[in-house]
């Protein structure tokens, strides 16, 4: 069932905010959200952990970016930048409620012909998965790159964004 929310593009902060850098993802969102006014056909969601329930949501888009707190066991601040198959193939190898859900998600999608053409991914490896509900230093330096870098995504998907005022 498709949802009357979907929209053709999507970005999916995902990540949990009260583990520190592990809800880099849904941080990155709100900032876009807070700094930047995206046309009607981009819809910016905070996925938190939902997991498996994130289908309502995406079912439907064409185009999908996923921003999210990755750990690929490589130095703190390393960040990633998967596209299509490459996603699916990474978090076959990861283990974490949201994590199983996005690969559930996207390979039922492929199985019932639903499959998103363009899903792209963009991470980045945590200082800290510590309890507590702010981005450590190191990981907020960042959200301004992964802003830009979410941004440069979207103008190759012909999206026209505005600055807030």
């Amino acid at each position: 069932m498709e949802s009357l929310f979907v929209k053709e593009i999507t970005v999916l902060g995902i990540g949990n905010t009260i583990l520190t850098d592990e809800g880099f993802g849904v941080k990155v969102v709100e900032y876009l959200r807070e700094n930047y006014k995206f046309p009607d056909n981009v819809n910016l969601i905070d996925g938190g952990t939902l997991g498996v329930e994130l289908q309502h949501f995406i079912i439907g888009t064409q185009k999908l970016l996923i921003i999210d707190s990755i750990d690929g066991g490589v130095e703190a601040g390393t960040t990633f930048h998967l596209r299509d198959g490459e996603i699916l193939k990474h978090f076959t190898q990861k283990i974490s409620a949201h994590e199983i859900g996005i690969q559930d998600i996207l390979t039922m999608l492929e199985i019932t012909g639903k499959k998103i053409p363009c899903v792209e991914l963009l991470g980045a490896q945590p200082y800290s998965l510590d309890a507590g509900i702010n981005l450590t230093p190191q990981m907020q330096k960042l959200l301004p790159t992964f802003a830009d870098k979410a941004l440069e995504i979207l103008k190759s998907w012909q999206v026209k964004f505005y600055v807030n005022d």
